[in-house]
């Protein structure tokens, strides 16, 4: 139901306004929620191929959220991690269990990236707990040990949530706002959710944002250099190019160019660019 008669290929529907956050989702079918870390979904990618003559090339940003929030924090030591180009979730361990950079266990760095990217969906010490399995007296000592780390990020997230409750909606980066009416609920849980909205949508707002930028620069270059490769795919923080097989060098630099440059943050975009002859190979 879902091959077009014409060319005998998907075309999915791509929508603008249905999430909270900004992001564009994906229907008939949803192709934005096919796995690529389980065997099934792996199956499934491998069945997507490009046109004779042409390959996939997949682009990713690495850590959009975390290097937006850097940026909007404008937290000291978070820019720094980033700027030296290090583990950034190695150095959140050392700095947060206090241990040499070279002596974090793995069991460390996980548990830091945990926090690292709980942080940003406002995660409590009770969720923190629970994806760690650990207790939740560990879990808010964690919390309190990353914001003592990045101080710049505490303000911000509780200036975030101030200016919401006291405007009703929150900003991204690029001025687009999400009301946030659960701030004046007479339920604590509804409150409590809408405290995580605040704190998360400026930065997931934001990056849904900077993807959608990058889309449009990218669109715009290859129809500029009148280029045979296109655009056929965005899922959350990636993007994918059906290129040429001539292009495929140039789309890979184009495309890691128009991504890089889609925002002036901070800390640079990094983008990780990949091709292959299905959609797996190319993730």
């Amino acid at each position: 139901m879902f091959i077009h008669e014409d060319d005998h290929r998907i075309h999915g529907k791509f929508n603008q306004t249905v999430t909270a956050t900004g992001r564009i989702s994906s229907t008939e079918p949803n192709l934005q929620n096919i796995p690529a870390r389980v065997e099934l979904g792996r199956l499934i990618r491998k069945v997507f191929v490009p046109e004779e003559g042409y390959v996939f090339v997949d682009a990713d940003y690495s850590q959009i959220e975390l290097r937006v929030l850097a940026h909007c924090s404008g937290d000291a030591a978070l820019i720094e991690a980033y700027r030296e180009a290090k583990d950034i979730h190695r150095i959140t361990a050392s700095q947060v269990f206090h241990t040499p950079f070279d002596e974090v266990t793995d069991l460390q760095r996980r548990n830091a990236k945990a926090v690292n990217f709980g942080i940003v969906y406002g995660i409590s010490s009770f969720g923190l707990s629970q994806d760690l399995s650990i207790t939740r007296k560990e879990a808010a000592e964690y919390i309190d040990r990353y914001f003592e780390t990045y101080p710049g990020i505490k303000k911000f997230l509780d200036e975030a949530v101030a200016h919401a409750k006291e405007q009703g909606y929150v900003v991204t980066l690029f001025g687009r706002r999400r009301p946030v009416p659960e701030l004046s609920s007479s339920n604590f849980m509804q409150r409590s959710f809408g405290e995580r909205i605040a704190m998360n949508s400026p930065i997931q707002g934001t990056a849904a944002d900077i993807i959608k930028i990058a889309m449009i620069r990218v669109k715009q270059r290859l129809d500029r250099e009148q280029l045979k490769s296109k655009l056929i795919l965005q899922v959350h923080d990636e993007l994918l190019i059906e290129a040429a097989a001539d292009e495929e060098e140039y789309v890979k630099t184009l495309l890691a160019e128009e991504m890089r440059h889609a925002a002036d943050l901070a800390v640079t975009l990094e983008v990780d660019v990949q091709s292959g002859k299905n959609w797996f190979e190319a993730h």
